[in-house]
């Protein structure tokens, strides 16, 4: 299909048996928009049966795209490849357990109408075990505060974009937990709508606990990234400066007591103050080199663009 205006990115790992079902309430909820439309199903090495039947699918169905990675690679990696091949003016995002409702789509596009790059759902009301609901609502809130962007419900899988923001956003690891977070950082406008969260029907999720942490650990990522993958120095050189300073002063104390007559030799003071001029050092070294890649990559560096007089900017992502 040329040129749909909403293209649907569905990233999926052994979903067999909601599939159909998915399809037919996809294709219930666009023939009320009435609106073309591409569904990107993007099999991230099923091992269930699901390609076959996207496949049989895709038969039926023109709107129907089918990509299969040869293995599995992690959600990030699904999504990426199905921006990478999204034709349409607006992305939708959703998962393929049929907790995600179709029918929601038309309330996310009439948000983006508004004005807003990045329009999130949030499962105000959600169908899942305490063991769940509970972690994610702390991990929602420490994202929150640490990224500067209010939203309730960052990891919800039901998305809708504009085709410069995904086409903009560089996902890969575990980070499309944050992409709200990138596309703020960048500069998109984001907000968020509730949206009906229903329970799983088949199977069982495909996130462990270890989320969380591999969550934290990719918000700290992100937070880095964004603020000071163009500078590193700022940052190596801050704590080298600080861990330096601290050394120094110590150091200093301790020299005027040696010349008052106190000995050094039992002193485990000193040798903190010398750790911590050595990994000053080293911050600062860090930093230098950071800075050598970063002029070294500068010239490749593209930036989001929100106007160009001409369009060329902003269609070649300069």
């Amino acid at each position: 299909m040329s040129n749909p205006q909403i293209s649907v990115v569905i990233a999926l790992f052994d979903e067999v048996e909601s599939l159909r079902e998915l399809h037919g309430e996809l294709t219930a909820a666009f023939s009320k928009l009435g609106k073309s439309y591409e569904l990107l199903f993007v099999d991230d090495g099923s091992r269930d049966g699901s390609l076959a039947l996207l496949k049989e699918l895709e038969a039926s169905d023109s709107h129907i795209r089918v990509i299969s990675l040869r293995r599995n690679q992690g959600k990030s990696a699904a999504l990426s490849v199905g921006f990478r091949a999204a034709a349409g003016d607006f992305v939708i995002t959703m998962d393929a357990d049929l907790q995600d409702n179709p029918a929601e789509i038309a309330a996310l596009l009439s948000k983006l109408e508004e004005g807003y790059d990045l329009v999130s759902g949030w499962k105000k009301i959600r169908h899942d075990p305490l063991e769940k609901t509970l972690p994610s609502k702390f991990f929602n809130y420490v994202t929150s505060k640490v990224s500067g962007i209010r939203l309730h419900d960052f990891n919800c899988g039901l998305k809708a974009y504009r085709q410069n923001v995904v086409k903009d956003l560089f996902v890969y690891g575990e980070l499309h937990r944050f992409l709200p977070v990138l596309a703020h950082k960048m500069g998109y406008r984001c907000t968020e709508i509730p949206v009906v969260h229903r329970a799983r029907q088949f199977g069982k999720s495909k996130f462990g606990m270890r989320r969380y942490l591999n969550g934290f650990l990719d918000l700290l990522t992100v937070v880095f990234l964004s603020g000071f993958n163009r500078a590193p120095l700022h940052f190596f050189g801050t704590m080298g400066l600080l861990s330096g300073f601290a050394g120094f002063f110590i150091n200093l104390y301790l020299s005027i007591t040696w010349m008052l007559g106190t000995p050094l030799g039992n002193r485990p003071l000193l040798f903190l103050g010398i750790l911590l001029m050595v990994i000053g050092v080293q911050f600062f070294s860090f930093g230098l080199i950071g800075e050598m890649m970063t002029h070294a990559n500068e010239r490749e560096r593209t930036y989001p663009i929100k106007y160009d007089t001409r369009g060329e900017l902003v269609k070649s992502g300069a």
